[in-house]
């Protein structure tokens, strides 16, 4: 893993945070929610790979 990968996880988060205050100020909590939803969605398809690669790694580390 790469720290460029983290960086771009913590720049998705803190885009979410400011446009979720953004919108919840403006009285458009729902609006806050379905974006909190898409970067959750974003962030986990990203790391899903990563998670791959680590049980592939397990599994040859103990020849499983």
């Amino acid at each position: 893993m790469d720290i460029n990968f983290i960086f771009k996880i913590a720049a998705i988060g803190i885009i979410v945070a400011v446009l979720n205050q953004i919108l919840v100020r403006s009285g458009r909590e729902e609006h806050a929610m379905i974006i909190t939803i898409a970067g959750l969605i974003v962030v986990l398809m990203m790391i899903i790979p990563q998670i791959a690669e680590l049980f592939s790694a397990v599994k040859s580390i103990f020849d499983l």
